[in-house]
């Protein structure tokens, strides 16, 4: 399971710094809107000092991480999604990702233009909000028409489908963002796989990255967010290093994991969903594993460390045999046994 992330913002609030930080790769950035006119695509390790230790145990050849793709986008703005500015025709790219990262400018800089003509951060951030909802809107209307002609033709549940679309129709139209409301109202719009297709932008999870520092940042602009049902972190970009606390935001947001296999020839981190039983961790190391799962040996990072070895562990009873109804934990060591 790969993780991808898709940036989103204003022109000139940072999402190009934010991407080379977090990429250290060189892309363009420039003081003027639309820099960007291609989706910059970045794949970034995701931190996880438990690899190295283990794989200095196991003696491994090399070490593979859990990775996380950031899609970088030009800057939206105002009627983006009408085609105005270049973010519009990125905003597909952005489709295909699992969570969302929005960057706020809180930074007072006169000599980086804002596109807006003045800094407002609140109002930034509905411009934003505003643009995925009405493109969302796009999408659900577009999708609805066909819906309606499938409600003539007897075709099982498509009266269901239709309504399920109109009532995603009103919430848009009432500007409520929908993972706000799977948030506030435990509603799931995208238990049904035929919606959860249409890769709606708003049912993405969302990160706020203020780009500041902790006095820029207005409590009414953090109230705002918790609103939403977003989480957040502020970061002065221009003087960062690096963003792990971003990635690890990340993991939490989505409810992610990762489990470990570990021998001479690597150590790797697998990531899954908080809650996946041993034979879906197994389908991510190969398809065919699910499908074939018979058992798995696990033990936990620290235990394993602690013992010394694979032997060792077993000796302690730390080692234990889970079957298919065993909830994967986050730092287990697995050995998965298939037919």
């Amino acid at each position: 399971m790969k993780l991808s992330i898709g940036i989103v913002g204003l022109p000139n609030v940072g999402k190009s710094t934010l991407f080379k930080v977090l990429t250290k790769q060189e892309v363009l950035i420039a003081n003027y809107p639309f820099a960007t006119i291609d989706p910059n695509v970045g794949v970034v390790f995701v931190p996880d000092e438990r690899l190295e230790k283990l794989a200095t145990l196991s003696h491994s050849k090399k070490i593979v991480p859990a990775v996380v793709e950031f899609y970088d986008i030009a800057g939206l703005v105002k009627g983006a999604n009408q085609g105005e500015g270049l973010g519009n025709q990125f905003l597909a790219h952005i489709r295909e990702t699992q969570a969302i990262v929005h960057i706020i400018r809180c930074f007072k800089d006169s000599d980086i233009i804002h596109v807006e003509g003045e800094l407002n951060s609140i109002k930034d951030l509905e411009i934003i909000e505003t643009e995925l909802i009405l493109k969302d809107l796009e999408t659900i209307t577009k999708r609805l028409e066909k819906a309606e002609s499938e409600t003539h033709t007897g075709k099982k549940d498509a009266v269901t489908f239709r309504d399920e679309l109109q009532s995603i129709q009103k919430l848009l139209e009432n500007e409520k963002l929908l993972f706000t409301e799977h948030i506030k109202h435990h509603t799931n719009i995208l238990e049904n796989v035929r919606i959860s297709e249409l890769n709606l932008l708003t049912a993405k999870p969302q990160l706020f990255l203020l780009n500041g520092e902790s006095e820029d940042a207005s409590e009414e602009l953090k109230n705002k967010i918790k609103e939403l049902g977003g989480n957040f972190i502020i970061n002065n970009l221009a003087l960062a290093d690096d963003i792990n606390e971003l990635i690890i935001k990340a993991y939490e947001t989505l409810n992610l994991i990762s489990f470990i296999t570990t021998g001479e020839d690597e150590t790797r981190a697998w990531t899954i969903e908080r809650g996946a039983k041993a034979p879906q961790a197994a389908g991510v190391i190969h398809t065919d594993f699910e499908k074939k799962f018979i058992r798995a040996e696990v033990v936990n990072w620290q235990k394993l460390l602690e013992a010394g070895g694979w032997n060792e562990a077993k000796q302690h009873g730390w080692l234990r045999l889970e079957g298919k109804n065993y909830i994967v934990q986050d730092g287990d060591i697995m050995v998965i046994r298939h037919g």
